[in-house]
Order: C-alpha cells, then sequence, then structure tokens
C-alpha cells in the first residue's frame, strides 16, 4: 500500500494501523442539513487513506501524497512532512487535519501528538466531500490510537467541528455523517435534528439502473462565500417566521407570504426540498427506483431558481442527460461548480455520456469527468 510505504520512508518505522473514510455524493436533500432538515448521501468508492502513529509530545507531522504527487524523489524520499506543534501553525489543507485534533482537544479527550500520511482518490473540487473524507479518517485513527470509545456519530460531530470552528467553513453534519456512518449498498437517511439515521437499500444495479456521476472540473471562487450568505438568509428567514429553523415551517403557503427577495427563495426550496427527500424514500421503499427521477429533476430547478446555487456547467449537464436518456438528473454538494448525479439505465449511459459531451463541444468547454457511483461502506479500519 503506497501510503504504509511512504509511512516507512519517512518515519522509518511501521504505522500503528491504517484507516480508510469514503467521500460521498448527494443522492438528494441539498442545503437542508444547517436547517435542521433531512439528507439521503451515500458513501462513494474513493476516499482518504491514512497510515498514523502515536507520538510522546503533542507534535504532528503530516504528510499528504497528493501535495506531494505521490512519487519519490530523486533521492528516494516522498516528500519532507510538515511539523506543526501548534494548531496555530497550519495552512492550507492541514487545517483539515490539525482541526480534528484541536476538536478532540477542545471536547476533553487527551489526545498527544501523531506522525501522519495520507493518500487519497476523491476528485478534487468534485462535491465529493474530499474534506470531510480526510476529517473523518483521522477522527477515526485518533480515536482507535487513543482508545478514545467514541461512536461513528460521535466522530461526525467532531469533525463537523473542526471544520466549522476551526477551518471556518460551515457547512452541516451530512457530509462527515455520511462518511463516517454508511453502509454499503445503502443511502443513509439522516434527521439533521435529531442526529437519527437509517439505512435505506439503494440496490440500483438489481433494477438495471446506475447513478452516473459527472464531474464538471469547474469551481466558481464564489463559493465558498455564497455557502455562508446562503446560510444568514436560511437564519435570517426563521427569525423573522418565529421558529428555531426552516424545519419547523409546516405551512410553507404563510410563511412565503410573509417574506420576499432572497430570504423567500431560500424557504421555498428548504421546505420544498424536504419533502422531495421524504417522498424519494417512500418511492424506495415501495420499490419504484424509476420514478425517483422526476423528484431529482425538481430539485435540480428548486437549486437552480430558488437557491441560486447552480452555474451553466451544472444546468448544461443536467439538461443533456436527461436529453440523452436519464430518468433524472440534478447538481449535487454546495453548488457553483462540482458534479452533478444523473439516473441512468445501464444500457442508456453511452447515449447521456455522449449527449452530455456533445452539449459541452457546443459551448467550447472540456468534457466533464464521468464516474459511476455505487453505495460503498463508510470509514473503517483497513489495517
Amino acid at each position: 500500500m503506497r501510503v504504509v510505504e511512504a509511512f516507512r520512508a519517512t518515519s522509518g518505522r511501521e504505522p500503528d494501523g491504517v484507516w480508510h473514510a469514503p467521500g460521498r455524493v448527494n443522492l438528494i436533500g441539498e442545503h437542508t442539513d444547517y436547517n435542521d432538515g433531512f439528507v439521503l448521501p451515500f458513501a462513494v468508492p474513493w476516499g482518504v487513506t491514512a497510515a498514523m502513529s502515536r507520538r510522546d509530545d503533542d507534535t504532528i507531522t503530516l504528510l499528504s501524497l497528493q501535495a506531494t504527487g505521490g512519487r519519490p524523489s530523486g533521492e528516494g524520499a516522498f516528500g519532507r512532512p510538515l511539523v506543526i506543534s501548534e494548531h496555530e501553525q497550519a495552512e492550507g489543507w492541514a487545517r483539515y487535519v490539525v482541526g480534528v485534533f484541536w476538536a478532540l482537544r477542545q471536547a476533553g479527550h487527551a489526545v498527544r501528538g501523531a506522525d501522519l500520511v495520507i493518500d487519497g482518490d476523491v476528485p478534487q473540487g468534485a462535491g465529493l466531500s474530499s474534506s470531510a473524507a480526510l476529517e473523518v479518517a483521522v477522527a477515526l485513527a485518533l480515536n482507535d490510537l487513543y482508545d478514545l470509545g467514541l461512536s461513528g456519530l460521535d466522530l461526525a460531530v467532531l469533525a463537523q467541528k473542526a471544520e466549522n470552528d476551526f477551518v471556518g467553513m460551515p457547512c452541516g453534519i451530512m457530509d462527515q455523517a455520511a462518511s463516517a456512518l454508511s453502509r454499503e449498498g445503502h443511502a443513509l437517511f439522516m434527521d439533521c435534528r435529531s442526529l437519527a439515521t437509517r439505512a435505506v437499500p439503494l440496490d440500483l444495479a438489481a433494477q438495471g439502473l446506475q447513478i452516473l456521476i459527472i464531474d464538471t472540473g469547474v469551481h466558481h471562487e464564489l463559493a465558498d462565500g455564497q455557502y455562508a450568505r446562503r446560510r444568514h438568509d436560511c437564519e435570517s428567514a426563521a427569525k423573522r417566521l418565529g421558529v428555531e429553523s426552516l424545519r419547523d415551517v409546516t405551512d410553507l403557503a404563510a410563511a412565503l407570504s410573509k417574506l420576499d427577495g432572497d430570504e423567500r427563495r431560500r424557504v421555498q426550496h428548504v421546505v420544498t426540498e424536504n419533502h422531495r427527500v421524504e417522498a424519494l424514500i417512500g418511492l424506495l421503499r415501495a420499490g419504484a427506483v424509476r420514478e425517483i427521477g422526476a423528484l431529482l429533476n425538481a430539485s435540480h430547478i428548486s437549486l437552480r431558481d430558488q437557491y441560486e446555487v447552480s452555474c451553466p456547467e451544472l444546468d448544461v449537464a443536467v439538461e443533456a442527460a436527461v436529453r440523452g436518456g436519464a430518468r433524472g438528473a440534478r447538481m449535487t454538494g454546495g453548488g457553483f461548480g462540482g458534479s452533478a448525479i444523473a439516473l441512468v439505465a445501464d444500457d442508456r449511459v453511452g447515449s447521456v455520456r455522449q449527449e452530455i459531451e456533445k452539449a459541452y463541444d457546443r459551448q467550447g468547454w472540456s468534457h466533464p469527468r464521468f464516474l459511476p457511483a455505487t453505495p460503498a461502506p463508510g470509514a473503517r479500519r483497513l489495517g
């Protein structure tokens, strides 16, 4: 295993263990998690692998094989690890790692330092939660190495705290929970208020279907600030409506009559998206997997027009996928770039891909990358 080889090369010893956490794709339930709503993600086959050993001091040494290209240099070394003795020294991608140490220590856990090498194959910038995979892999490793006895949900909550309060990204709980708790062959239904979860069977292959991820390869730089703005809109609207969160809006028409502008549009999306999650689960329970496409289409339209987090590359991909024969499609993830998903019959994958590529050619854009996604297992120890 490459990560173990790199650990040996940089530390001169064997790691105490190797852990893996997957990225995720969200089937439906977008921008609902930080509104105490419902989500339905599943883990993807790509993720982050961490080789780690404990240290007797508080120093953290970090090496990312993505940062170094993953190849030995002329001297046979994989690169020089970052050495971090104070949390504030962490920059860039290292903040996601160090933030997990910080969150565990803030929660009162006796976590000291560690030597750590990470490797990953989650497509960067594709909206598949590579950051959550990194956080959860590190959290799971520390949980085992320091015998903390934390549950998968505990680790997800701590990983979210690391991203919210240390990195400064106001994400909800969905990404970390999907990485920590998913089961192979299942989607993960989560009530983001109670944090209750259950596994929902998602055997697409038995129906001759697949989820095709369409990685546009674009990331618009306004994304992070606009994400925070959307969250502010929701919190402001909830306050205006006198509810704890938008999850509590039961009479949508009455709520919309009290709002205007951005707040009105955000509320319309969040409330109807929660309904779509519940409706999709109902279809899955009834065995009507082929019928969920209409809900995916409606979700994309709402994200495009009401939540305003789509972009031309995502819209073109979704529209072309449906033209090419997909049963439904939508953007997934935070938006402003990244990926879309399409529900496609196995015998229509070629025509869907071709239609999207032709649409991109007409725009003068590079072709997106296509990734078939099957529901994968959640975070686990590999050795």
